[in-house]
């Protein structure tokens, strides 16, 4: 297991776990103690975990991310605005594919009054969600994934390759100057896969993922085609994408 990978599982143990021992994550890892602590002194200065004698726990700001059940809860007004107005940008005979996240569900939800569409996605609930509309639906497999119930890792990628679409529809676990970010190292592997595969990139995120960081890098703001938002970014992240060429759609909540 690269350091990488070995972070990331510290992150989802510790999203579900709150709190772990060096020790514990040693015996889970097969890695060193010293490695360890020095993977949770990386984590922490990312501010995406606190550091104790002996191991480490969840921060107490929001630089992680939630159980996607409970993220279904949070900002739905302004999700549900930006999924909306997403959903009115694709028409009959559109080719997208759409990541797996709660903004990109409520998207779903949104474009299955159209018809006519090829949607591929990775996340089963996107797939159920389409799937009884009348637009024809792609599935990606690979390693499930309970939480989200979607499919990630080398065997997605794969059958993601075999696509070309218009469009690509991707979630945002945060998003600054420097381009979108994903707090899971899988999730951000699917997007920018199927971000290879397409020509136009739609980005769907809520006020609260702008000025955010997070650990994995997916796209800088020049790929981005589109933005769809629910609030006017801050001046200096508006400028960063005029200057990138990022066409900025605002969504009103109701």
């Amino acid at each position: 297991m690269n350091a990488l990978d070995r972070r990331q599982r510290i992150l989802e143990w510790l999203r579900v776990k709150r709190r772990v021992s060096v020790t514990w994550l040693a015996e889970q890892t097969g890695a060193s103690a010293e490695t360890i602590r020095r993977d949770l002194s990386g984590l922490a200065n990312e501010g995406l975990v606190e550091k104790f004698h002996g191991g480490a726990a969840m921060p107490g700001n929001p630089a992680y991310e939630n159980a996607f059940a409970t993220r279904m809860y949070e900002r739905v007004e302004a999700k549900t605005a930006v999924a909306e107005l997403a959903a009115a940008l694709f028409v009959s005979g559109d080719s997208l594919f759409v990541d797996t996240g709660t903004t990109t569900l409520l998207f779903a939800r949104a474009l299955a009054g159209q018809r006519g569409l090829t949607v591929i996605s990775n996340c089963v609930r996107i797939a159920q969600t389409l799937g009884e509309s009348e637009n024809r639906v792609f599935l990606i497999g690979g390693e499930y994934e309970p939480d989200a119930q979607e499919a990630v890792g080398t065997f997605a990628q794969e059958q993601i390759a075999r696509f070309n679409a218009a469009h690509v529809v991707i979630t945002a676990g945060a998003l600054d100057a420097g381009g979108v970010m994903d707090f899971s190292l899988a999730e951000a592997d699917v997007a920018r896969a199927m971000i290879a595969q397409a020509d136009t990139v739609t980005v769907l995120a809520d006020a609260s993922k702008l000025g955010r960081r997070a650990l994995f890098k997916v796209i800088p703001l020049a790929r981005i085609d589109r933005l769809v938002v629910d609030a006017l970014p801050e001046a200096e992240l508006r400028e960063a994408l005029q200057e990138a060429g990022v066409a900025l759609h605002i969504a009103a909540p109701d």
